[in-house]
């Protein structure tokens, strides 16, 4: 029974869960994942998971925040008075703005407070700082 190994394309389905069994994101609809093992297209943590396993195995893993999108950083956190936004512009908690800093570089982030004077936005991923759950199953090696 051939096993996964290291630069082995694989597809598997999975449902992921945080710690109070919330589903963050799941296959079911978007069809099977798709990856090479060693190509850095995947959180190592998953690769390391899937390696070893057959066509059909199934296993649950834990991967702690360090090991996924790292610990929410107060760094990523802007505050912006509401004047430099946009004219008409009129944010919204939970919506996505990209924005440009001084240096050129493009940011996507999300909106968390709106208040009269300013609007902070958070570029910290969604699930930064939250342990990820994997319930996979291989589904093709090739």
């Amino acid at each position: 029974m051939r096993r996964v190994k290291n630069g082995d394309t694989v597809s598997i389905r999975y449902i992921g869960t945080l710690d109070n069994g919330r589903i963050f994101d799941s296959t079911e609809d978007a069809g099977a994942l798709r990856f090479t093992l060693g190509a850095g297209e995947v959180f190592p943590a998953l690769e390391a998971a899937v390696c070893g396993l057959a066509v059909g195995e199934a296993k649950n893993v834990l991967i702690p925040a360090s090991e996924a999108y790292g610990p929410r950083r107060k760094e990523n956190m802007k505050v912006f008075r509401r004047e430099r936004l946009p004219a008409g512009f009129e944010p919204k908690v939970g919506q996505t703005m990209q924005i440009r800093l001084g240096s050129g570089e493009e940011l996507v982030m999300r909106v968390v407070l709106v208040d009269e004077k300013e609007v902070t936005l958070d570029g910290n991923h969604a699930l930064a700082g939250l342990d990820l759950t994997f319930a996979l199953q291989v589904e093709k090696i090739e």
